[in-house]
């Protein structure tokens, strides 16, 4: 049975096919919309809709955003569909997606609340990352919505691989500079999302 946060990387991966599926089908290089995509991603959603008890902070928060992005998309799509039923030429849908995307990241600091609010810069301490599961896991959502918010990718940035940085990052500073705590900072710097990581005084 798949754990949720390897549902969740289905979810991410099948909202991104989706686009690409119906940008081909408007273009008219498929010739029916991808309703197979569209009911599997609106399963998963009710799934987890109805389970967020069940998902730690990271968890709820990604799942918000990925729900936030379909709900989006859907409107657009739906949009679309009714205009290439009615025969109407719409504009072309690649710019209409990054209209889409662009407002998505100016909205974001709004939209964020519902699960969590998130300043920048986000910083917390840690001493045993092993033993701060819900730092780290705050961290993570904090550096996930700046990356989204600069229009990064995270798709190689899972959370074990972020608590392995974490906990590797820690264990070397404290070691190099005889310190108890490393701070970890989330900041916005221009188009950039960045993650700092100092010794704290």
């Amino acid at each position: 049975m798949a754990t949720i946060d390897e549902d969740l990387n289905h979810l991410e991966k099948d909202i991104r096919q989706l686009k690409i599926d119906y940008e081909q089908y408007f273009g008219g290089g498929k010739s029916r919309p991808p309703t197979d995509t569209e009911w599997r991603i609106d399963t998963m959603l009710k799934r987890y809709s109805d389970r967020g008890a069940a998902m730690n902070y990271t968890q709820r928060f990604r799942y918000s955003n990925l729900a936030q992005t379909h709900a989006k998309y859907k409107e657009m799509f739906r949009k679309r569909l009714k205009q290439k039923e009615e025969g109407l030429v719409p504009r072309h849908f690649g710019a209409a997606a990054r209209e889409i995307e662009n407002e998505r990241a100016r909205k974001r600091a709004a939209q964020a609340p519902t699960v969590a609010v998130i300043q920048f810069p986000f910083a917390i301490s840690c001493n045993d990352p092993d033993k701060e599961g819900e730092k780290v896991g705050e961290l993570y959502a904090a550096f996930r919505a700046a990356k989204e918010m600069a229009g990064e990718s995270m798709e190689k940035h899972t959370i074990e691989a972020f608590q392995r940085f974490v906990r590797q990052k820690t264990a070397q500073l404290k070691e190099q500079q005889n310190a108890h705590e490393v701070e970890y900072i989330v900041t916005l710097e221009g188009k950039r999302a960045q993650l700092k990581a100092r010794v704290k005084s």
